[in-house]
């Protein structure tokens, strides 16, 4: 030891700083020995490179180290942040030289002129490594040369001053976050924000390090940030399961209660959306089934299919789906709903088919057709009344721009004609519409319409024409005092029963409907035998317009001809418009002038001059009669 003293240029000591996690990253530069103060080897070493005594190295306590004009700054105790360089696989920062090589001077001694050598054990097995940020086993002395490094080359990290306060302030910022905004966030945006927070902290953090040598411990608030996000979300992720646990489970019942009461009002689609919402057992199987039966009431065979279907995913031996899916897949391949062109009924027959439904109606039997549609007998089940229901299948008449409209206007004409109540109108009970088929519920009638009694060879008495007249004139006064015109005034329009003499104008409102409208085909909707002028010419019509027709209707059951004939749909308009009828009484001799002044008078081209109202007719027909009466007296 003497010897070795002898030569010291001077005493450091050497002792290694761990980490908690057992890893040296800093150099402690001090240790307060007794009085005095020891300088570490490393900055003995560093010191006399830099040709400086132990009493030009002066300790700044709490502070740093001033090593000659550099100015180094510790942690308060001193301890110094050590940059460890990268070592790359067979490449080190600081040449290793075997000290055998040495000794045997295979190694000249030019190579450590002016370098600081560092004599220590690298073998493993003889030595202690220690654990760096680069290496998991550095040799003791490689770990003294990068402190060494680290000095000379000022390459050792700091912590500025405020380094503490902007690590609360990160702290209280995250907390904040996750306390105060993170909750509030939809989870699309609660990842992103999360996301450009964690990555502002990293690399902040490495930032620093990297280019400023600076240390901000940033990965507490980075590791408060993902825990807190994890745990937050977790928990949001939960209480939303059990809250739609909990809303799953008090939704069935709504679900099942609203889908009966779309049932029950014959919205059969939506009923069938809330049933499917439930889980299925045998109670909602029951639930399908009979929706399953009200579609094939309805005639919508291919619904109640897709309802058969549904449920045979689930027990395919339910009751009798098989037999049905069957059926109701034939049915739906031959069924057509109420064609207007006569081509399809909605009257089915055979084994296990139920009866079909338009609306609330339990339809019978059908009664005839016209040229919009069929009519059927059909029965009221909850009041037991039997009525008559007109179908129109609109969309099968309209393009697609029109139905929208003409679909308006149908359901309100057909409310404006529900309000009139007098004996000879028929009472409309109610409109609707199924399956893109309009229908309308109205009093079911006995007897014929009067187009049997215009035939030549089976005309009614005049009498009785001129009473049937009569009648309809004061029907058409009740319905123009309330402003709703028929448009369509026509003996097919008019039911009557000649035993008890039973007479009804119905589809009040029909022409209403298809005014100005045009079929697919192109076909003017309406009569135009029985138009009067400004009708033909698309002008704004009024109940005269009625009385018009019923002069045409009243001429026609009396001659069993039309005043107006044509072979060509434009010569019969321009008849209408511009020629005179015959003269009634040349056609029937035998009726009294008055009836022939009644004709003219309700055929007059001039409306102005045309019977202004029913209630003039009716008073001038039964004028007339009287004359008749007196006449067959005579």
């Amino acid at each position: 030891i003497p010897q070795l003293g002898s030569k010291a240029n001077g005493i450091g000591y050497l002792g290694a700083v761990r980490d908690i996690d057992g890893t040296v990253r800093s150099d402690a530069l001090v240790m307060h020995y007794y009085d005095d103060f020891l300088p570490s080897l490393s900055l003995l070493l560093a010191a006399r490179r830099l040709n400086l005594s132990n009493d030009e190295i002066q300790v700044r306590l709490g502070e740093g180290i001033e090593l000659g004009g550099i100015s180094i700054d510790t942690e308060p105790a001193l301890q110094l942040l050590t940059h460890f360089y990268n070592t790359d696989p067979g490449v080190q920062p600081f040449p290793v030289d075997s000290f055998h090589d040495v000794l045997e001077g295979n190694i000249p001694p030019e190579r450590y002129k002016g370098k600081i050598v560092l004599v220590g054990e690298t073998a493993a097995g003889i030595t202690t490594p220690q654990v760096t940020p680069v290496s998991t086993a550095m040799p003791p002395v490689l770990v003294l040369a990068h402190q060494v490094s680290s000095l000379l080359n000022e390459d050792f990290f700091t912590r500025p001053e405020w380094a503490l306060w902007v690590e609360l302030a990160a702290l209280l910022l995250i907390t904040l976050y996750l306390t105060l905004v993170l909750p509030r966030l939809k989870a699309a945006l609660a990842a992103v924000l999360t996301f450009l927070l964690g990555l502002a902290l990293f690399g902040t953090e490495f930032w620093l390090l990297a280019s400023e040598s600076l240390w901000l411990q940033l990965m507490l608030p980075l590791a408060l940030l993902l825990i807190g996000y994890v745990v937050l979300i977790s928990k949001r992720f939960f209480v939303t399961e059990q809250g739609k646990m909990r809303s799953d489970f008090e939704s069935a019942e709504s679900n099942r209660m609203l889908g009966l009461a779309f049932q029950g009002q014959g919205q059969l689609d939506m009923a069938f959306d809330k049933f499917r919402k439930l889980e299925l057992n045998d109670d909602v199987m029951e639930l399908l089934y009979n929706l399953a039966l009200d579609y094939e009431r309805k005639r919508q065979f291919n619904k109640a299919h897709s309802v058969y279907r549904y449920m045979a995913e689930h027990d395919p031996d339910f009751k009798d789906i098989q037999q049905r899916l069957a059926r109701s897949k034939k049915m739906d391949e031959t069924v057509m709903l109420g064609s207007s062109k006569g081509e399809g009924t909605l009257v089915l027959s055979g084994d296990g088919v139920e009866k079909p439904m338009l609306g609330r109606y339990e339809v019978e039997k059908e009664l005839g057709k016209g040229a919009m549609g069929v009519v059927y007998l059909g029965r009221d089940p909850k009041i037991n009344r039997v009525v008559a229901i007109k179908t129109m299948a609109l969309s099968q008449e309209f393009d697609e721009s029109e139905l929208e409209d003409v679909k308006a206007r149908f359901f309100r004409e057909a409310e404006t004609a529900g309000r009139l109540n007098h004996p000879n109108i028929v009472t409309i009970y109610d409109a609707g519409e199924e399956h893109d088929l309009a229908y309308i519920a109205m009093e079911f009638l006995k007897g014929k319409d009067l187009m049997r009694y215009t035939r030549p060879n089976n005309l009614l008495p005049p009498a009785t024409v001129m009473d049937i007249i009569a009648r309809c004139a004061d029907a058409l006064a009740y319905a123009h005092g309330l402003n709703v015109v028929h448009r369509d005034v026509k003996p097919v329009n008019v039911m009557y029963e000649p035993n008890s003499g039973e007479l009804k104008i119905t589809d009040f409102g029909i022409a209403r409907i298809t005014d100005s409208s045009k079929t697919k085909t192109g076909m003017v909707l309406g009569t135009p035998s029985y138009m009067s002028p400004e009708q033909l010419a698309g002008k704004k019509v009024d109940g005269r317009s009625d009385l018009f027709s019923l002069g045409v209707m009243f001429f026609q059951l009396l001659t069993g001809n039309l005043p107006f004939q044509a072979e060509s749909m434009a010569t019969l308009m321009y008849k209408i418009a511009n020629e005179e009828h015959p003269d009634v009484t040349v056609l029937r001799p035998d009726l009294p002038d008055c009836v022939r002044d009644i004709v003219n008078r309700m055929l007059d081209k001039n409306v102005e001059t045309r019977y202004q109202s029913g209630t003039e007719i009716a008073r001038d027909i039964r004028d007339c009669m009287s004359q008749l009466d007196s006449g067959a007296g005579a």
